[in-house]
């Protein structure tokens, strides 16, 4: 049978230090005051996911030690900000929006590109009865997709749109 502890990476479970479950915690001094922080970091992420302050030991001095039940509720909410923010940054890169132009009920979608150097959206259309695309160009980021926006590029026979 064969050994998966070499694949396995090691648990570590000190006062202010803690991994598993794809994260590290650990507990950090507090740049802002005198109290301390906990830094939630994604396995091979170079920065944390979240910071979040940290609970001062019974000496008022020194940090709370990490523990099982607290490592687990951090894990719990750096996967869901994470989740948070990944679902905002989709929000924001693709819009989607379906009206009627004629008799034919058209989905129109806008996708921006975040490209460094070369950012640029796609604007496409689909049928709505059978999903069969339809038109799809290339637009500023820029471009504001809105019901009247769909409506005249959808009407106007998918022409690239005027830039403003």
């Amino acid at each position: 049978m064969p050994n998966d502890t070499e694949n396995t990476p090691e648990k570590i479970q000190e006062p202010r230090l803690w991994t598993g479950d794809g994260w590290t915690a650990q507990v950090i001094k507090n740049e802002d005051d005198d109290g301390w922080a906990v830094a939630m970091v994604k396995d091979g992420e170079p920065e944390p996911a979240l910071v979040g302050p940290w609970t001062m030991g019974r000496d008022k001095k020194n940090p709370k030690p990490l523990d099982g039940p607290a490592f687990s509720t951090l894990v719990k909410t750096a996967n869901e900000f994470v989740r948070r923010h990944e679902q905002q940054l989709h929000a924001s890169l693709h819009q989607s929006i379906t009206v009627t132009a004629g008799s034919a009920r058209v989905t129109v979608n806008l996708d921006i590109v975040p490209d460094e150097d070369n950012p640029y959206a796609v604007l496409s259309a689909l049928d709505d009865d059978n999903g069969e695309p339809l038109a799809e160009i290339r637009v500023t980021p820029s471009f504001k997709l809105n019901r009247a926006s769909a409506v005249a590029w959808v009407e106007g026979g998918f022409a690239r749109p005027a830039s403003r």
